[in-house]
Formats: C-alpha cells, structure tokens, sequence
C-alpha cells in the first residue's frame, strides 16, 4: 500500500486503487483527474487553511490610479479589506460595482482616505481615491496549490484521504459500471463533510458566536 506524500505517491496510489495497471489510458488521465478535483475543492471546500493575509501599497506618488490594487494570482474570494496603516486599521465596506459607480457620481470623486472597496476583474477599487500612500491589508480565500506546479499542498497533507476518493471518483465516467465507485463515493463525502466541520470548529472554537449589528452604509 503506496504511503501518500506527495504528486507522485498520490498518482501511484490512484493506480493501486483503480486496479487498472494495463490500461495505459486511464492512467494517463490522472494528472487530469487530480486537476478536476482540486477545481471541484475550489467550489466546495472551506476552511481556514484557504484563508490568506496580503499587503498591497495604494500610493498615489507611484501609480496614475492609485485607487486599483491587483488581487493576489490565487485569489478566490474575499473575507475582509483594512487599512493596516491607518490607526486602528479600519474595514473597508464592500460595494457593488454599481455601487461603487453611483458613489463615484454623487461625491465627485474628492481624493481622501479610501472608505469602499470592491473587486473588478483581477483588482481591488477603492473609494475614495487615495489622497496618500495606504497600506491595504486584504484577508481572502485562496484557490488549493494545484499539485501539478507543486510536489506537495496543505491539502493532501490534511487530508490524503479527501485527495484520493476524490481523485477517483473523478474517474467514475471511465470506469462505467465498476460496484467500487458506491464505496470510493461514500468516503469521499464522509471526508469532505468531516473536513469542513472540522473547518468550522477551528475557527470558531474559541467562544460562543456573537451576532451584532452593523452600520449601514452612508456616504
């Protein structure tokens, strides 16, 4: 039984598993396999290990448009935009791209401490445009590493298990009829749902949850 570490010892366990040695094909598809697996954890996945902190420096002595940041290349989703330059490092509340025009509109646009963000194609907006140099701190949810650029991820090294169902039963449509697909289903689930409650209790762990209310969004 292959010890999974790593893309190799993965692949290699996939092919013990599948049983399918002479079948030069499917073994052929694994890398392709893997890729849609970790596309489908993109969607489904969400634990704080998909979380990051990023820096980005709004500067207006530097760049013609200092109200756009470029998001990090793996950038999936974003939690949470401060200023972590700024006393106190204040949130920045989220508009809607309309928003954001509307906002631009009605304030014309007077150069001062960014106060709005949204997110544009593979950038950040701001709102206000920056009147000085801020420091944007951005906490996001990142894609997973993709095996195929790198030997290992956190992933596979939490959860070799979710790696190895998954990756197999993204071969389900090759194997047609094969009674394991049930089985490899099965553990698959039961991997992923532990994983994202797992998820939930490390990030919540500390103490009860406190609903409180916010403010509404005023120019």
């Amino acid at each position: 039984m292959t010890l999974i570490l790593d893309y190799n010892s993965l692949q290699d366990a996939v092919t013990e598993y599948l049983a399918r040695d002479q079948d030069a094909v499917l073994i052929a598809r694994i890398p392709t396999f893997v890729q849609l697996f970790e596309a489908k954890m993109n969607r489904g996945l969400f634990v704080r290990q998909m979380e990051l902190r990023a820096t980005a420096l709004a500067d207006p002595s530097s760049s013609s448009e200092p109200e756009f940041i470029s998001l990090p290349s793996d950038f999936q989703t974003m939690r949470r935009v401060r200023l972590s330059s700024v006393a106190g490092k204040p949130c920045l509340a989220f508009l809607s791209g309309t928003q954001m025009d509307e906002y631009r509109f009605s304030q014309q646009d007077i150069a001062q401490q960014p106060r709005y963000f949204t997110v544009f194609g593979g950038e950040i907006e701001l709102a206000p445009t920056p009147d000085k140099p801020y420091r944007v701190e951005m906490i996001y949810r990142q894609n997973v590493p993709a095996l195929a650029s790198n030997t290992t991820n956190w992933l596979l090294t939490i959860a070799p298990d979710l790696y190895l169902y998954g990756v197999l039963m993204e071969a389900a449509p090759y194997l047609k009829e094969d009674p394991r697909i049930q089985t490899w289903s099965a553990l698959f689930a039961s991997a992923l749902d532990d994983l994202n409650e797992l998820g939930k209790i490390s990030t919540f762990n500390a103490g009860p949850l406190t609903v409180r209310p916010t403010g509404n969004n005023v120019w």
